[in-house]
């Protein structure tokens, strides 16, 4: 017999090494002994009151024996005499559209602008040390794209776009903690995620498909509406007859060169902002009720999730990294952009966070309206190098006293930081344009007033997170091709389709099935 509970768990409860099968006994009013196994299939935090309590939604099997086996079966075939499948981009969606192009028969081909996760380590360092960003190598290009060295935050609220459960299963099969497919906001970890992306790579070599790395695409030649080669930077020429492209939100060069060739692209609505950097203890006091001690043990690092509508405009948190770090994401030198990330531990005395407003592309950009599909970028670029001016034409960033910023006042000090090139004090309450400036500090006054203690001047504001989503939207039909070139399928975020790595993977599957067809 097999019993669905949803239990409640204390810590004392928790610390026990039996303490949820007492717990399901008492709960089916049963003996210990006739369970032979609970699977747990989602686990939470309550913290909402001092007494913080663990929910767990499981499965009891009573005098049966619990299966070990997956949900699911990755049937991958040997497809290297098979029709080829060009993928532009290896980041989420390119991944699992390659994985999924093996599982139906079809040989992908993979083309890839940045270096392998190994080679990219180097170029990381580049950055965070020299302040100098390798235009194709860095923390948004490369094996795994974005996420591969910029936390491996799992959540999504994309659930009616593809089966997430089974790409959870798939990133468990190459390697990842099966605790990703028990936990309430799953999450891998910048030191972890970069095997699981190696392990992907050699399945797909395994089974007859092709990755290339350092191979950029620069031009594409058209004919009778249908994309028939790319040609690379290095001069290579590939003949076609599908494309996917999956090349993430920041590769400027193919907006360009779409829009140079009259493709048709459309400006997209983003969010815009700052991070945010407190000490983790004290989002562990304020979520944990534990000011002045340290959290328990059990407990991981705290995080949170904030909202506020201020003047009819969103601001919220965004990307938060418990235990993290704040990341340089620039993907060109002259600009500055920051990111969060976290170990899988998430032991890092700081907690960080995107704190961003919306900019509404058809509202608040008229001065870029000569853009016409690229004034979202455009705009998104003048505050990236605004950054870069501010923050010492370097990679060092531009940053304030949280409460200096709120107050309209200089930092004459700043705070100690985890972003490794540096912070250089500057006035970003005047720097940034109003529309962002006076929204975000409107929204730090609300959310101080939800989280006593969040608004403190022990935290630091660092300019700017702007890669939140893309500013461009290329646009498709309900076969998931574009509506002027029949074989290009737009896909994941670069395309305005997905918000992180799990709907990135699914978009990767949906747009691997219908170039499939």
């Amino acid at each position: 017999m097999i019993r669905a509970l949803q239990l409640r768990v204390n810590l004392f409860e928790e610390r026990q090494p039996d303490g949820l099968l007492k717990k399901a006994a008492y709960n089916l009013d049963i003996k210990t002994s006739e369970i032979s196994g609970i699977k747990i299939l989602r686990k939470s935090i309550d913290a909402r009151k001092r007494n913080i309590i663990f929910n767990y939604k499981v499965e009891v099997y009573i005098n049966e024996p619990m299966p070990e086996t997956s949900e699911y079966h990755f049937d991958y075939k040997d497809v290297s005499n098979s029709k080829p499948i060009h993928i532009i981009g290896f980041g989420p969606a390119g991944m699992y559209a390659a994985l999924r192009c093996i599982e139906l028969g079809f040989k992908p081909i993979v083309l890839e602008r940045g270096k392998n996760v190994k080679d990219r380590r180097r170029d990381l360092k580049a950055i965070n040390q020299d302040h100098f960003v390798n235009e194709d190598s860095n923390y948004c290009f490369g094996e795994g794209g974005a996420g591969t060295y910029s936390d491996g935050k799992l959540y999504t609220r994309s659930l009616k776009r593809g089966d997430v459960r089974r790409v959870f299963e798939n990133l468990v099969y190459h390697g990842a903690t099966d605790q990703i497919l028990v936990d309430a906001h799953p999450h891998i970890g910048t030191n972890k995620l970069p095997k699981v992306v190696t392990n992907i790579r050699e399945t797909i070599l395994k089974y007859g498909g092709e990755v290339h790395f350092e191979s950029r695409v620069s031009d594409f030649t058209l004919k009778d509406n249908k994309i028939v080669a790319l040609q690379l930077l290095d001069g290579k020429e590939l003949n076609v007859e599908k494309v996917i492209l999956a090349t993430g939100h920041s590769a400027r060069d193919i907006f360009y060169l779409l829009n140079d060739k009259k493709v048709k692209l459309e400006a997209k609505s983003f969010a815009m902002g700052v991070r945010v950097e407190h000490p983790q203890e004290i989002i562990d006091g304020i979520q944990y009720h534990c000011s002045g001690e340290p959290r328990d043990e059990l407990l991981p690092a705290a995080s949170y999730s904030l909202v506020e509508q201020i003047n009819h405009r969103g601001v919220y948190s965004f990307c938060m990294c418990p235990g993290g770090f704040i990341v340089p994401a620039a993907t060109a030198n002259g600009e500055v952009v920051v990111n969060g990330m976290s170990p899988s531990k998430r032991n890092n005395k700081f907690a960080n966070s995107g704190i961003v407003t919306e900019i509404n592309a058809d509202k608040d950009l008229y001065k870029y309206e000569h853009f016409g599909a690229l004034k979202a970028l455009e705009y998104q670029k003048d505050l990236e190098r605004l950054a870069f001016t501010s923050g010492g034409r370097k990679q060092s960033a531009p940053a304030q006293k949280l409460t200096d910023f709120v107050e309209g006042k200089t930092s004459n000090s700043l705070n100690e930081t985890s972003y490794q090139p540096g912070l250089n004090s500057a006035p970003l309450h005047s720097l940034l344009p109003k529309i962002i400036g006076g929204s975000l500090r409107k929204g730090f006054k609300a959310f101080g007033q939800k989280m006593k203690g969040y608004y403190t001047e022990e935290a630091n504001i660092i300019g700017v997170e702007s890669r939140t989503s893309s500013p461009v939207s290329i646009p498709r039909t309900e076969t998931l091709e574009h509506p002027e070139i029949a074989n290009l399928f737009p896909c994941g975020e670069g395309g305005g389709y997905a918000g992180g790595i799990i709907s990135a993977a699914m978009d990767g599957e949906r747009c691997a099935e219908a170039a499939c067809q």
